[in-house]
């Protein structure tokens, strides 16, 4: 069951695909993976260290969605939530918040549903818990295929090949996307680009 502000609207509604997320860790390996998969999946991600430093960071900023770790020097993921639920003032009093934690039973989900978080994910997490957590606030994203290994495969003849060639195309769709609005405003120099992306794909 998803527990998620029925009023929240993701800051960058303009624009699909990019939302905030803040990823508060004090784990370095876990708040690495965090951020860098986040990021690898077109999310814009600010790190936090501990507790107290999320506190701080959620006041001063609007995210889409709070990744907080249970357990953090300062402040574990319920004391920073309630810290941001209780401040109307804070940047993010209404994102939605998801919990980790290496140590999930039954009860502590429970707990921490009941707590105001719309997730929780056991850590070491993979990649389909964050595409999980990014749908709470972008539920379309459910709708997208998935990509086609076999056909891709059978296109490179070659694993590595094919994963590198998803890269490069990533790397370009999120270059494009910072580009839009000011090609925006020179057709010629938009229609030069998406030929560009046309061959890439």
């Amino acid at each position: 069951m998803i527990n998620s502000p029925a009023s929240h609207t993701s800051s960058h509604s303009g624009k699909p695909g990019l939302l905030r997320i803040l990823v508060a860790d004090d784990d370095p390996a876990s708040r690495l993976f965090l951020a860098d998969a986040l990021r690898k999946l077109g999310m814009s991600v600010e790190a936090c260290t501990d507790g107290t430093e999320a506190i701080a960071c959620g006041r001063r900023e609007s995210f889409d969605i709070l990744l907080l770790d249970c357990r953090m020097p300062g402040a574990g993921a319920e004391q920073v939530l309630s810290a941001l639920r209780n401040d109307t003032h804070a940047g993010s009093s209404q994102s939605i918040a998801v919990a980790t934690s290496a140590e999930l039973d039954a009860a502590t989900r429970q707990r921490l549903l009941a707590h105001g978080f719309s997730d929780a994910l056991l850590k070491p997490c993979e990649l389909a818990d964050l595409r999980r957590v990014i749908e709470l606030a972008q539920p379309a994203i459910a709708e997208l295929p998935l990509l086609d290994d076999r056909q891709a495969l059978a296109s490179t003849g070659d694993v590595q090949i094919m994963q590198a060639l998803r890269g490069l195309l990533r790397d370009e769709l999120t270059a494009l996307q910072q580009e839009l609005d000011n090609l925006g405003n020179a057709p010629e120099s938009l229609a030069e680009r998406l030929h560009r992306l046309r061959s890439s794909c």
